[in-house]
């Protein structure tokens, strides 16, 4: 089970690639923009083209942020 579980996020995670490389190449010369975030420890981080599209990366890895702490914190232990 543990084994199809992680073979299947590795499989969305080549997909995913795959999809962002078609549609950056479909896209041609159109405005895109586009954000990534994520963690380095507990700390967010982002990358954006524009400021509003980092703000709004930022503002999802923070909540991301205190809800996985309030999840860890409040969570029953089994």
């Amino acid at each position: 089970m543990e084994e199809a579980l992680i073979t299947a996020g590795i499989a969305l995670i080549f997909i995913g690639m795959v999809l962002l490389i078609a549609g950056a190449l479909a896209a041609g010369k159109s405005n895109v923009k586009f954000a990534v975030g994520g963690f380095i420890g507990p700390f967010p981080f982002g990358f954006a083209n524009s400021e509003e599209m980092l703000k709004l990366v930022l503002l999802l890895t923070l909540f991301a942020l205190i809800f996985f702490t309030l999840f860890m914190l409040g969570g029953r232990h089994v």
